[in-house]
């Protein structure tokens, strides 16, 4: 099946974001681990499980509409502590929800409601989960502060 060619273009800018946001939550992950916040990190490498099933969707679905994944990550930020691991991923979370809003938009005006309903429960985990948690994480630092953040986090 030939899929329309804005579309394509627009699931594989897409997927060059959800590979960076995994590949960002991967070393992140490890880097949590190493320094023994060992309930972070395993939330983290959740997250990264989470990008590589989106990054999968698209993939198959770029192929199923004739196309070929270019399979280059966008760029990554890695933290240099916690609160900046938090906020790189957060930036990179908020930018997938604008694309995933464009290129919903965009399917919808093409009238591909597959691919349409292929991306609403990503923009769904994205936005309500993987975000939604960040925020949560850098608003409790702030309430409670680094070093009681950190020693929660080494369970």
């Amino acid at each position: 099946m030939q899929g329309n060619p804005a579309v394509l273009a627009a699931l594989d800018a897409l997927l060059a974001n959800e590979l960076a946001a995994r590949d960002q939550y991967f070393i992140h992950s490890r880097m949590l681990s190493e320094w023994g916040l060992h309930r972070v990190a395993a939330r983290i490498a959740h997250e990264m499980e989470d990008e590589t099933a989106h990054a999968d969707a698209l993939i198959r679905r770029i192929l199923m509409l004739g196309g070929t994944p270019r399979m280059r990550p966008a760029e990554l930020n890695v933290g240099a502590d916690v609160p900046g691991i938090f906020r790189n991923d957060l930036a990179v979370e908020l930018a997938v929800v604008d694309d995933l809003r464009e290129v919903i938009a965009l399917c919808e005006g093409e009238r591909d409601y597959v691919t349409r309903g292929l991306l609403l429960p990503m923009l769904e985990d994205t936005e309500q989960d993987h975000a939604h948690w960040l925020e949560q994480q850098l608003r409790l630092i702030d309430l409670v502060g680094l070093p009681n953040y950190l020693q929660s986090q080494m369970g």
